[in-house]
């Protein structure tokens, strides 16, 4: 079986209240590259389980998530990729009701991203957006009216297993345009809930524009296919417009570096406190 990279990137995730699940959405894995360091990505929204603009309550049980459940690929020995999920629940809060989840360092509650630290064993695939190779970005250049694709799960559907739907709809503004106080762009897509939180490419399989060392823009053929990570979709500007939201690329290099040194700040503090005892 077959399995495009990209499709292996979206996983599933769960929101619950104790034994209540709340709803459904999408998350990705995300580092600089193979060697770095790697963090678990979704919108705010998915975590918090309000209304990043008003502050409503999203669940019909009027409740706020204290758990997220989140189903990776296992690694099972000569087992394929796609086949089977390894199931990790995880809480949201300390015990002092400190939240687990990680704001964007600027923007803090602003922004509809936040990064989950997570303990990594060998139970599981890790696959990852590198925000710094070209394994995810080959500086693809983009226009509106351009196709993008959405990786995620509308309704909690999947396509096969914990597998995502692609979800193809347009580019629909210059992304140069993006506002660093606001880095977000807008796509045209039918988009529904669920897919909060699903990584954002543009996917193409036999040629794309780039720019070449003079900074002119040129074609490149490609025998083989290639995708630029655009950003994490947040959801619809209002349920009457397939107008969606997308947390363009380059806010997600500062919220790395802060679940980057979140990390090492509490490995810090815990040898410390093992060193005291």
């Amino acid at each position: 079986m077959k399995i495009e990279i990209p499709t292996l990137k979206s996983l599933y995730i769960e929101m619950y209240f104790d034994e209540t699940k709340l709803s459904s959405g999408t998350a990705t894995l995300i580092a600089k590259n193979k060697e770095s360091y790697l963090t678990l990505v979704t919108n705010r929204h998915n975590v918090t389980g309000r209304h990043q603009e008003t502050g409503e309550c999203l669940s019909k049980y009027a409740a706020e998530p204290n758990a997220i459940v989140i189903h990776f690929h296992a690694n099972i020995e000569n087992e394929p990729v796609g086949n089977h999920w390894k199931t990790i629940r995880l809480p949201l809060y300390r015990n002092d009701g400190t939240p687990y989840w990680i704001e964007h360092p600027r923007l803090g509650s602003k922004a509809d991203i936040v990064a989950l630290n997570l303990t990594w064993g060998d139970d599981i695939h890790k696959y990852t957006y590198y925000l710094e190779t070209e394994l995810d970005s080959v500086n693809m250049v983009l226009s509106p009216a351009e196709t993008v694709s959405v990786i995620g799960f509308p309704f909690g559907l999947s396509s096969y297993g914990k597998l995502p739907i692609w979800a193809t709809g347009f580019l629909a503004q210059e992304l140069n345009l993006i506002d660093e106080s606001h880095p977000v762009f807008l796509i045209d897509c039918r988009s529904r809930q669920g897919q909060s939180g699903s990584p954002v490419i543009a996917y193409r399989t036999s040629s794309y524009r780039a720019l070449n060392d003079k900074g002119e823009e040129i074609v490149r053929m490609t025998g083989t296919k290639v995708w630029e990570f655009l950003g994490i979709y947040s959801g619809r500007v209002n349920p009457q417009s397939d107008l969606g939201v997308v947390w363009h690329v380059s806010a997600l290099h500062e919220l790395f570096d802060a679940a980057e040194s979140d990390n090492r700040k509490r490995i810090e503090a815990k040898a410390a406190e093992q060193q005291n005892v």
